[in-house]
């Protein structure tokens, strides 16, 4: 079979990583022009003015206020609790379609990975006006200062009641939000912090409460005004000095630029080389929007030797938008909602604390059927005239075209050629092939 050139292959490459998948014409109108200078264009757009955003716009939710009292019926806790199952539907919905409908869709990628970083379940939560708002903050600060964007986590209603910190008192430190900040957002496990370090910084955290509102704030009876020592730093610590403490700490910086690599870039750490030009271009200001640049443009990610397995949720986002199948019904959605529960990725709804695992556990043999169904089913929906127009002989290549991919093995060949006077099979096959499934 013919393929595409080793520069738009590339192109195609770079552009699932910084979106969800990719078209033909997509890639054609990008292999020609300097990656740099496209990364620094896509990065410095305005993701609020992107049309497919303005059509989406996230649904507004009241705070959920407190649950029925010991004295409530069951009815009124039935309701309660559907109410709070619905309002959540109702924001994953929203961010499946905000995903699926923009134009640029570096702005909605990141914002994933970053929350993949601060995952926080609706589990615990449960409150879509606590999620929703953390979700916007991720996608506000995710190119801007690296402080900002951790001590907005830090103090964050979704975050404080997933990781309890708004029953951290003075009088009954709870050390869950000062250790996985540590271990797991800034610094890295056993990236130099003690138990005292632990302790110490769950007093510093001490006094914050979620308003009626959904606003935290801090109630000074409720915080530890004593004397406090973090990563060698002393003083009446609170959440803001304790934030700049760990961030302080030289391992902070590797920590940071490395995970965002391995979300964005290849399911495997960088090199030394590479991860020191990503730390230098962090910088002392923790510069994310640099850090994203330098990633996207490093020659370790450019030269295909950096690669991935695309999670549940950037392959489906991407089979949908290549084939502009329509995710606007109930029953659209539901579908959509089910397969990526069913591949163990739903936004909203991380496995824990740590995020959504990477690399080839999303290639599990169960998996496959799911994947296949989905797909078969959204290539129904779709447009495949790019496949349907083409002569037998040339469907298997206009498939490569129509989803970005520039050249087949031998091995996928053989498998789709059977496939090839029944497109929507065709298409469903090429999306479950190593070439799709991988970047």
């Amino acid at each position: 079979m013919a393929g595409q050139s080793p520069q738009w292959q590339a192109a195609a490459r770079r552009l699932r990583r910084a979106g969800f998948g990719t078209t033909g014409p997509q890639v054609d109108a990008v292999a020609g022009q300097d990656w740099s200078a496209y990364i620094g264009r896509a990065l410095g757009s305005d993701h609020a003015a992107d049309p497919g955003a303005a059509a989406t716009p996230m649904p507004s939710f009241a705070a959920p206020g407190p649950p029925p009292g010991k004295k409530a019926t069951d009815a009124a806790r039935k309701q309660y609790n559907q109410r709070l199952s619905q309002h959540m539907a109702e924001l994953s919905a929203w961010w499946l379609r905000r995903m699926a409908a923009v134009e640029q869709p570096i702005h909605e990628k990141l914002t994933l990975l970053w929350h993949n970083h601060f995952a926080t379940s609706a589990t615990k939560v449960r409150a879509a006006a606590y999620m929703g708002a953390q979700n916007e903050k991720l996608r506000r600060l995710k190119l801007g200062d690296f402080r900002s964007l951790a001590y907005a986590m830090l103090t964050d209603a979704a975050m404080l009641r997933w990781l309890d910190g708004q029953s951290n008192t003075a009088r009954a430190p709870n050390e869950n939000l000062a250790r996985e900040f540590m271990e797991l957002f800034a610094l890295g496990h056993g990236n130099g912090y003690t138990e005292t370090d632990v302790r110490n910084g769950a007093r510093a955290l001490t006094g914050w409460v979620i308003g009626a509102d959904g606003r935290t704030s801090t109630v000074a009876r409720r915080h530890d005004g004593g004397t406090k020592t973090v990563l060698g730093v002393t003083g009446n610590m609170d959440a803001a000095n304790f934030c700049d403490a760990v961030l302080a700490q030289p391992n902070s910086a590797r920590f940071v630029a490395g995970r965002l690599w391995q979300q964005l870039a290849s399911d495997t750490a960088p090199s030394q080389d590479t991860l020191d030009h990503l730390v230098a271009a962090y910088g002392p200001r923790r510069d994310l929007s640099a850090l994203t640049t330098a990633i996207l443009t490093a020659p370790e990610f450019a030269d295909g030797s950096a690669s991935m397995v695309n999670t549940p949720v950037e392959w489906l986002i991407g089979v949908i938008r290549t084939l502009k199948a329509p995710v606007s019904t109930a029953q659209q959605l539901k579908v959509v909602d089910t397969t990526l529960k069913s591949l163990g990725q739903q936004p909203f709804y991380p496995p824990n604390v740590g995020g959504w695992p990477h690399g080839q556990a999303w290639l599990s043999t169960t998996s496959a059927g799911v994947r296949l169904r989905a797909a078969t089913m959204l290539a129904r929906a779709g447009d495949l005239s790019t496949v349907t127009d083409a002569a037998a002989g040339d469907r298997i290549d206009a498939t490569g075209y129509l989803i970005g991919v520039g050249a087949w093995t031998d091995r996928t060949v053989a498998a789709l050629k059977p496939l090839v006077s029944a497109p929507p099979q065709l298409v469903a096959a090429a999306v479950n092939s190593a070439e799709y499934l991988t970047s």
